[in-house]
């Protein structure tokens, strides 16, 4: 059986990163520094719905085969990590979720991201199927997951509400984020 393309990337990118590997800080970016705003700035031209997400589920149990690394249960134990270093991200996390804009999170899909195992699959997937993945992959963080980093939130300089930091230590919901917040939330 001849090698696909996908599987190649896969191979090239397991040769280039050690084992052993430990989960990045969930407040480290993955966008490159110069294409921060930019990232940032990118928003979802899809509806969320639950057909959106169904679709998504499609691309990351299939085409995409995010699965491998990232996991079934999208916590960053697929049957690859262990080879990756960094470590997948885990999307059970919440700190993942509010750390991020999904401009951000779509740029680290479609272009990679550098000093990791994430390649770019810009070639393999339309920013349509982008899109939905991401709808799909924010249900992995519960009720931490939608709506969390919403349109143009996340923790990034004067990004959301209130202070440089989007709000944080406020001690009030924040883009959806609901009642729990900081030490108090205890998770």
């Amino acid at each position: 059986m001849k090698p696909s393309m996908f599987q190649l990337l896969i191979i090239v990118a397991f040769s280039a990163i050690p084992a052993g590997a430990a989960e990045r800080h969930m407040m480290q970016s993955l966008v490159p520094a110069d294409k921060r705003a930019e990232a940032r700035a990118l928003m979802s031209p899809l509806p969320k719905s639950p057909e959106t997400v169904a679709q998504g589920k499609v691309i990351y149990d299939g085409k995409g085969a995010c699965f491998n690394c990232h996991g079934k249960e999208g916590d960053g134990n697929g049957s690859l990590a262990a080879q990756l270093n960094p470590s997948p991200r885990n999307f059970r996390h919440h700190g993942f979720w509010r750390h991020r804009t999904e401009g951000e999170i779509f740029w680290v899909i479609k272009h990679g991201s550098p000093g990791t195992g994430m390649v770019g699959f810009g070639e393999q997937l339309t920013d349509g199927e982008i899109w939905s993945l991401i709808q799909y992959i924010r249900n992995f963080g519960g009720e931490h997951g939608p709506g969390m980093m919403g349109r143009g939130q996340g923790m990034g300089p004067m990004m959301g509400s209130g202070s440089g930091m989007g709000g944080m230590g406020q001690g009030r919901p924040r883009g959806g984020m609901g009642s729990c917040e900081g030490d108090a939330c205890g998770r």
